[in-house]
Formats: structure tokens, C-alpha cells, sequence
């Protein structure tokens, strides 16, 4: 079963994100992956674009009416989950180019070895929606902090995959799971949940 077949259970965070990486990575990938991913930058930054609107617009929808359309549900979770897609091949835990066509939808296809998946939110919180903007300014501090950590966690596995062709396993959970935090904490952003995201980076 690839990552992407795992199905959302009940006892866990209704985002999750997952990714199947290579034992050993050409030590090349260091040098290229940056510019490689510029094409899907820029695709991406137009894409966000559109999320923002969508979620600006969610934002008005479940305050009037108590709930978002599932169309623009699907088209947030298709925007993070290329998001995802291009942050592992960049990052070389995928070596499989990613497409340019986003997958909509909250169940992931499993046609990639990275994989974001999230539950379908049924009853929208109004209250917590009004104030989304502020609770997620306690998440964006702390990862700000962290993310100091995990540049410096980059740094260091460019050079070991570089000279060793490896990622060192350490090092690639820990930046796995502040990505994983971060994804989750804009995916709460952006209205694809009302679950509240933890302060850590577990699956």
C-alpha cells in the first residue's frame, strides 16, 4: 500500500500528508532540483492565487450560510497537494518529476510517491471561522522559530546527499514533519478544516 492509499482515521489529524521517499538520491539532485522546480513555482504562485480567492470567499460562505462548497474544498486540497508534490521533489525525497495538472479532491489519487489527503468537513464552526486569521497567528510564531531549525537541517542534508547521496534519516523526518505542520496549519488557514492543528510534527 502506497502513501497515498492510507485512508483518513478518526483518531488522528483530519490533514495528513505522507511521502515515500528513496533509499539513495543522485548526487546531482542538489544542484538541479531548485531550477527544475521553477516551471512549478510559477504555476504555483497563480494557483495560490486562486485558493486565496476561493478561501476568501469560503470565508463568507460559512458565515451566511454554515457551510463551503465542496467544489472549492476540493480545489484548496488539489492546490496544497501540488504544493506538497513539488516541496518533495525539490527537497529530493521524490525523484519522480511532478505533473503540472493539480489533483483535486480530498481523497489522494496515489499517483505519486508524496501524498496529501483530508477529511470532508460536514458542519462548518462559524465562531472559529470568523477568527481564523487570528488563531493561526500562535502557529505561524512557533514555526517561524522552527523554521530557523529546519533551514539549517536543509543546509546540512544538501551537503549530505551531495557527497553521500543520502539522506540522513534524522534530519529527513524532522524537516518531513515541520513541512507536515506547516501544510496542516494552512490548510486550517485556508478552510479546508475547522480542526484545530497540534503543535508538532507527527504523521
Amino acid at each position: 500500500m502506497t502513501a497515498a492509499a492510507v485512508p483518513y482515521e478518526s483518531g488522528g489529524y483530519p490533514l495528513g500528508l505522507d511521502v515515500s521517499s528513496p533509499e539513495t538520491v543522485e548526487r546531482w539532485r542538489p544542484l538541479v532540483n531548485w531550477l527544475l522546480v521553477v516551471p512549478h513555482q510559477i504555476w504555483l504562485y497563480l494557483l495560490m492565487i486562486g485558493a486565496e480567492i476561493v478561501a476568501f470567499l469560503g470565508w463568507f460562505a460559512i458565515l451566511f450560510t454554515g457551510r463551503m462548497p465542496d467544489s472549492w474544498t476540493d480545489y484548496i486540497a488539489g492546490v496544497l497537494r501540488y504544493q506538497w508534490r513539488i516541496t518533495c521533489y525539490l527537497y529530493a525525497w521524490t525523484v519522480e518529476y511532478p505533473s503540472f495538472s493539480p489533483v483535486p479532491g480530498h481523497v489522494d489519487p496515489g499517483d505519486y510517491p508524496a501524498a496529501l489527503w483530508s477529511a470532508r468537513a460536514v458542519e462548518r464552526n462559524r465562531l472559529t471561522t470568523f477568527f481564523r486569521g487570528l488563531l493561526v497567528i500562535p502557529h505561524f510564531i512557533v514555526l517561524s522559530l522552527f523554521g530557523i531549525i529546519a533551514f539549517l537541517a536543509l543546509a546540512v542534508a544538501w551537503f549530505a546527499v551531495l557527497f553521500t547521496g543520502r539522506w540522513p534519516e534524522g534530519l529527513r523526518s524532522f524537516a518531513i514533519g515541520y513541512f507536515r505542520w506547516a501544510f496542516r496549519v494552512n490548510g486550517y488557514f485556508y478552510l479546508l478544516t475547522d480542526a484545530y492543528p497540534p503543535f508538532d510534527t507527527a504523521p
